[in-house]
């Protein structure tokens, strides 16, 4: 038996097994995670809580910060628009449907239209409303202020004594 068949780098491995190797157990349970889905991260966060409570933590940090909590949600939300806006336009071989289809998707975007300049004018109104409100506070302050100052007062007693 020869030195270099007991050294473990002069073994063979397969491509599998050299994966795992190289992989750490944090990575590969990070990837066992990813294939059961955000059910299991979710399980593992809360018994990571109720056992030690700072590696739920960390899993909860963690989940955020690589965004594993939103990520898929989000995603499916994007696609399912963008396979909307595909389809809503496509003709469906009924010229009145598509005339009513056109008709009613265009009465619908002048509505948000003026739906969203009438938010953007109430914003207006908000903002100015609430300056107006500062200004007239402001005002009360400075005449009541002005009123109440001290110095005022003892300025105007000389005068009146002369």
């Amino acid at each position: 038996m020869s030195d270099t068949s007991l050294h473990p780098a002069s073994r063979s491995f397969s491509q599998d097994e050299t994966y795992k190797r190289v992989m750490g157990p944090l990575s590969r349970a990070e990837a066992w995670l990813d294939s059961k889905g955000r059910g299991a991260w979710i399980a593992a966060m809360v018994l990571g809580f109720i056992f030690v409570w700072p590696v739920g933590l960390a899993l909860l940090a963690y989940m955020i910060w690589s965004k594993r909590m939103f990520s898929r949600t989000c995603a499916s939300s994007r696609h399912h628009s963008r396979h909307f806006a595909k389809t809503a336009f496509r003709s469906s071989g009924n010229t009145a449907f598509d005339a009513y289809k056109a008709d009613t998707l265009r009465r619908l975007e002048d509505e948000q239209a003026s739906f969203e300049a009438f938010l953007e004018r109430l914003r207006e109104a908000k903002d100015k409303s609430e300056f107006d409100q500062f200004m007239n506070d402001r005002s009360r302050r400075n005449t009541s202020a002005e009123s109440t100052d001290p110095a005022d007062d003892a300025a105007d007693e000389p005068e009146a004594r002369s």
